[in-house]
């Protein structure tokens, strides 16, 4: 969805700053608030770390609490014992990829490749993690979740911590 002239000046004091490769607004509120927006692949000819950026500052706050609570690890954890969910996990991480170089730029393809990026856009999962079965951000699983309309992990936190339920501030 095209970002409206307001909706970008609000992306701005989001973020505290001009925001760099953003192509769109990805996910936004009932209210219109952007919460997750969609990011070009290759900024400045550097990989670019996410497809989708949270820039909500509500729900980043808020997954910031969660992470610091320690979810990540004990995520990690049930990734090791709960097969259904490593391999919904894993699935989210593969459909990711794909996204992403399905969602790229003509020009950003074929620059990653004359850069010899090529690689890591295949391997690199969601926040640029190479592990897929382990979690890097919290804040970029949630992000991913909110654009696609579901991840495991996104579900995951939606259950324990209602974070869909939140409201998002202007």
């Amino acid at each position: 969805m095209a970002a409206s002239k307001q909706q970008l000046e609000l992306i701005k004091r989001q973020l505290g700053r001009e925001p760099r490769g953003l192509v769109d607004i990805a996910w936004q509120s009932a209210e219109g608030v952007p919460a997750v927006l969609q990011m070009r692949s290759l900024v400045d000819d550097q990989p670019f770390p996410t497809l989708y950026w949270l820039s909500s500052k509500d729900l980043y706050q808020a997954i910031a609490e969660i992470e610091t609570a320690g979810e990540v690890k004990r995520i990690e954890q049930q990734l090791e014992t709960d097969e259904e969910l490593r391999e919904a996990h894993l699935a989210d991480q593969q459909r990711y990829v794909d996204l992403r170089w399905q969602m790229m730029a003509d020009t950003d393809r074929q620059r990653i490749a004359e850069l010899g990026f090529t690689e890591l856009f295949d391997s690199y999962g969601i926040g640029g993690i190479r592990h897929w079965d382990k979690v890097r951000c919290l804040h970029m699983q949630y992000a991913y979740h909110l654009a696609v309309g579901g991840t495991a992990i996104g579900a995951l936190l939606d259950q324990r911590y209602e974070l869909d339920k939140r409201q998002l501030s202007l």
